[in-house]
């Protein structure tokens, strides 16, 4: 692919665009970066930039830089503004950061998708390929674009990759060797038109495959298994519910490999990840792990030590019997349903934030039986107020630093004070890691009041 003076637009200046811009200009194209943000909210790195010789455009996006486009490089998660539908309509080539960064790698990405448990899988796969011996880099959606990695790849090289369904939506020549699509639920309708789109973008992540690789479905995801149908590549399934002709599964509390033969991994107590759902992220790990040849007691020995990613059902601190407990990636109302199935003690429920087209309403049956009581916040809060109305006692928190003492106030010895938003974090943070850092400082703060009182 020859981008010598070639007109290249990245629309949004974080790390993809950051990533793609030091490629493109590498490569003799001419780069224009364009950006919601002001010239003073980016900061020093828009100076940079123009240093290295892009031209900016900030504090919005107009049409003609839309147009004047040989190719559009959009970060994750961009909107489709106006002016960049009009670009895709005008028929201006659009590819995904993903898409660029594969027509100049070297090696082979193992991909892993799915609406929840992405970092977790892609990052616990990482560590078994790693503790293997094999040259593994983790990359994409989780943190590296895997843009960064294409000066020093080499044919040796394997990139654990997250993906996303905004970069899998301008694929055209992008193929995982393996490719994990764990789960899908409503996600990102404030961003996809419709459910469907969501999973038209999510699918491509197998039915892009070829013969000779490997889709990994979770058997267990009925949207999931149904795309079994529209996959060229070998099919193979995980389940913690069933045993599975050709993948991996639970079955009298162990985790096994079944191929033609039966290979027995390890007992699924040894897994310490909370929650069922982690036992699946684990299960689809260990599967592509063995798809690339690694022994079993390798891969065992990488999942036993395997703690978890931080703001994933992570334990932050035990106050007076109330265990405080950092959930904050659940930005989905399914990833809320699957934290809250992790625990059999009684929960006071953090939920809230930026909502991303939604429907609440399923969470009602969840927290009627699991729930003592709600705490809201942020944008979304009269949305879920109504869509809980009647299900649980529920209390709205004024700003972001008062559910920590709101919901401890409404917790008793031996409960769970759990955040797990259903929500994203924009509307009060940059991420939710910035959230789920809030959150921890702010149970800290009040433990460390009650061990004043103490003194």
């Amino acid at each position: 692919m020859d981008l010598k003076d070639k007109n290249v637009l990245i629309v949004g200046l974080g790390k993809t665009g950051e990533a793609a811009a030091g490629f493109l200009l590498a490569r003799g194209a001419r780069v224009t970066i364009t950006d919601m943000k002001t010239e003073t909210e980016l900061g020093p790195k828009a100076a940079l930039w123009r240093e290295r010789g892009a031209v900016l455009e900030t504090g919005g996006h107009t049409i003609e830089t839309f147009l004047a486009s040989d190719l559009i490089i959009p970060s994750p998660g961009v909107p489709l503004v106006p002016a960049f539908r009009e670009a895709v309509e005008r028929g201006v080539p659009v590819l995904s950061e993903i898409e660029l960064a594969f027509r100049f790698l070297k090696g082979k990405v193992i991909a892993v998708t799915g609406t929840n448990g992405k970092s977790t899988t892609t990052t616990l796969l990482h560590e078994i390929l790693k503790g293997a011996g094999l040259k593994s880099y983790l990359a994409g959606n989780i943190g590296t674009p895997l843009l960064s990695f294409v000066e020093r790849s080499r044919e040796s090289h394997v990139y654990a990759t997250e993906v996303s369904s905004f970069q899998l939506e301008y694929i055209e020549t992008f193929r995982a060797a393996t490719a994990a699509l764990l789960n899908l639920a409503p996600n990102h309708l404030d961003r996809h038109p419709t459910f469907e789109s969501y999973i038209a973008a999510k699918k491509k992540i197998v039915t892009a495959q070829k013969t000779g690789d490997a889709a990994i479905l979770n058997r267990d995801d009925a949207r999931v298994w149904a795309l079994r149908g529209d996959v060229s590549s070998d099919v193979l399934a995980f389940s913690r519910k069933r045993p599975v002709r050709r993948g991996a599964f639970v079955r009298d509390g162990w985790i096994v490999l079944r191929d033609g033969g039966e290979r027995r991994v390890m007992p699924a107590a040894e897994v310490k990840l909370p929650g069922l759902h982690n036992l699946e992220n684990v299960l689809a790990a260990v599967l592509a792990a063995d798809r690339e040849g690694v022994p079993v007691p390798e891969i065992r020995a990488a999942v036993k030590k395997f703690r978890g990613l931080e703001h994933r059902l992570e334990r932050v601190l035990t106050l007076r019997g109330v265990e405080f407990v950092n959930d904050s990636k659940a930005t989905t109302v399914d990833a809320a349903l699957k934290a809250m199935a992790g625990f059999d003690r009684p929960l006071v429920l953090i939920l809230g934030g930026k909502d991303k087209g939604a429907d609440f309403a399923p969470l009602r049956r969840a927290v009627r039986s699991k729930v003592k009581k709600v705490i809201l916040v942020g944008a979304a809060k009269d949305k879920i107020r109504k869509a809980l109305a009647g299900a649980v006692p529920m209390e709205d928190a004024r700003t972001f630093p008062d559910v920590v003492p709101l919901a401890f106030a409404a917790a008793s010895r031996g409960d769970v004070v759990l955040l797990a938003p259903a929500c994203t974090s924009w509307d009060m943070f940059r991420n939710f890691e910035e959230r789920g850092r809030a959150f921890k400082r702010a149970a800290r703060r009040l433990a460390r009041t009650f061990q004043g009182r103490r003194g």
